[in-house]
């Protein structure tokens, strides 16, 4: 919608508006991680609350038969309802600002725009990694029926290596043949630029053979702690109902108040797809 005609008492002119939607769009893309890895449903629009979730706790064979007159449905092992939560972040172009700009004949500044960006887009990974208690939304980190795996000492050379390929055992055992994104905290993402003993080639080269779609790091996954997830929609998803979009709140103090916001939930479709890196209690 042309957002002169939705918000027309807002001081932005048509080409203000486009430059700060792309100015919201192109920082959410620097900054998201689980979007890199994670598959789009959507966008189902704004209005839409909540969404249907079916939970598969197991990867079964398909049927085989010379004529198959038998049934061989997949079906979830059950049904829940995710509620969609707003995430947003407000920001404010002070009035001086935009008549110096006018003024001057410069563009406006966006930083606050790209600002409020970044926080929502830190929201958005932190409800995909560690989901949140309120919404009763589960995160990577923590669903219920995820593989784990105590990880070793990183510091030393080949051990990030031998914990990557043993995850990796583990979801090949329960059926999950790949291709797998690996997300750590940066803590441990600093500990793989290292080179891999008996080698020239750094530890993370190695693991990104394994590790085909791609090796990231958050700053929502905190210690030294990560997770190692087959991808593809049929094991997760990230529903949106709207995408990263800008609203004019309006006007306080000759001050125009505005909102970067999204509508999004993760749904984890196989749990037993998801294997996280824990430490070991000391």
């Amino acid at each position: 919608m042309d957002k002169l005609r939705k918000f027309p008492d807002s001081p932005l002119t048509n080409d203000e508006w486009r430059q700060l939607d792309q100015t919201v769009v192109e920082m959410a893309r620097r900054q998201l991680v689980g979007r890199r890895f994670i598959d789009i449903y959507g966008p189902l629009g704004e209005g839409i609350q909540t969404i249907i979730n079916d939970i598969y706790e197991e990867s079964r064979f398909g049927g085989l038969s010379l004529r198959g007159e038998s049934l061989e449905l997949t079906q979830p092992s059950r049904r829940v309802s995710l509620t969609i939560p707003i995430l947003y972040k407000d920001f404010v172009l002070y009035w001086r600002d935009v008549a110096q700009a006018r003024t001057l004949g410069m563009p406006l500044d966006m930083s606050a725009a790209a600002n409020a960006a970044a926080g929502c887009a830190l929201m958005e990974d932190d409800l995909i990694f560690n989901g949140s208690a309120e919404f009763d939304l589960p995160g990577l980190m923590n669903v219920k029926g995820r593989l784990t795996h105590l990880k070793s000492d990183w510091m030393e050379s080949g051990n990030a290596f031998a914990d990557i390929v043993e995850a990796r055992n583990k979801l090949l055992k329960m059926g999950h043949s790949g291709p797998y994104a690996l997300v750590v905290s940066p803590e441990l993402y600093s500990l793989l630029h290292r080179v891999h003993k008996g080698t020239n080639v750094l530890e993370i080269e190695h693991i990104r053979n394994l590790v085909t779609d791609g090796v990231y790091q958050s700053p929502t996954i905190k210690g030294r702690t990560g997770v190692l997830v087959a991808t593809g929609r049929h094991n997760l998803d990230l529903a949106i109902a709207e995408d990263f979009d800008t609203a004019f709140l309006g006007d306080e103090q000759m001050n125009s108040f505005f909102r970067v916001y999204e509508c999004v939930v993760l749904r984890i479709k196989r749990p037993s797809a998801i294997c996280t890196l824990e430490e070991t209690e000391e």
